[in-house]
């Protein structure tokens, strides 16, 4: 049977080899039929370094090529993996596909074990597509943009030295929210909601949602509650002094530093992340074996 993919690109986790044999999985049963293999380039050389098969043979390219030149785009690794390829990537198009070989996996929805059977299903044409939107943060100081970046789980201003709260002023569309006192604040997209904002006492929202939430981390006050507000919203948040350095984190992965009356804009981005989930992928069975909804109070 033809496939419903010509050219797939193939990323690993970094910096990891006990991934590789799920590479080495995954690019065989690609290869099996007849798919064209590109691998990522960091990825082609851990498999070269550990003398795995196919790391020498396959043709590779960096990630950004990898976006322009693939139809579909598979990552071995765990939800970090995938929040890394989706900044990355999610403007290209190109839909992506999970193997969890990481913690949780909210985002990578195969396991090991399936890698045969769930990879031919997709390629037989039997898969959903999710569009999960992305944030953009930009960093203004004195009028002008220092900094940005793309998030698809959250944007989190916070202090980077001693555990402080800071002081910061909020606004959406232009309306003055709050001043607050707090150790930071989360903005999160609906992907972002079962990470650290659902740490931080933050709702649950689903990935179809259009909507951003706003998490205050410890704030001093009795009544600073979550608060969602429309996917379309420009978000504002002014920097107060501090005697420690504040920062912004994009996914926990990408890090600005913040100086006193720095605004972090943040809105949601236009071009969404495509991914891809065999057929029968439920949000709902995930919130069910990812956070424990399943078990019951004195059960082992």
């Amino acid at each position: 049977m033809q496939s419903s993919f010509t050219c797939v690109g193939l990323i690993s986790r970094r910096g990891t080899p006990h991934v590789l044999d799920s590479c080495v999985a995954v690019a065989q049963c690609l290869q099996r039929r007849g798919v064209d293999v590109v691998l990522e380039d960091a990825t082609a050389e851990l498999l070269q370094k550990h003398q795995e098969p196919l790391g020498s043979a396959a043709a590779t390219a960096d990630r950004l090529e990898l976006g322009g030149r693939c139809d579909l785009i598979v990552v071995v690794g765990g939800d970090g993996s995938l929040l890394s390829v989706g900044r990355d990537l999610a403007h290209t198009g190109v839909p992506v596909l999970g193997v969890n070989r990481g913690g949780l996996g909210f985002l990578a929805d195969i396991a090991p074990d399936q890698i045969e059977t769930k990879i031919n299903e997709v390629l037989d044409g039997s898969y959903s597509t999710e569009d999960h939107f992305l944030l953009d943060a930009r960093v203004m100081r004195a009028g002008k943009e220092v900094a940005r970046s793309p998030a698809l789980n959250d944007v989190v201003i916070h202090l980077s030295g001693k555990s402080r709260m800071m002081e910061f002023s909020l606004w959406v569309d232009d309306e003055f929210v709050y001043d607050q006192r707090s150790d930071g604040l989360i903005v999160a997209s609906p992907t972002g909601s079962t990470a650290y904002a659902l740490s931080a006492g933050g709702p649950i929202m689903h990935p179809s949602l259009d909507a951003i939430v706003i998490v205050p981390m410890f704030p001093h006050t009795l009544t600073s509650r979550p608060l969602v507000v429309p996917g379309h919203s420009e978000l504002r948040v002014v920097v107060g002094a501090s005697d420690e350095q504040a920062s912004v984190g994009c996914d926990s992965q990408v890090d600005f530093e913040l100086d006193a009356g720095d605004e972090v804009r943040i809105r949601k981005l236009s071009a969404p992340f495509k991914l891809l989930y065999p057929l029968g992928h439920s949000f709902f069975d995930s919130c069910r074996s990812k956070l424990d909804w399943a078990s019951r109070l004195g059960d082992r």
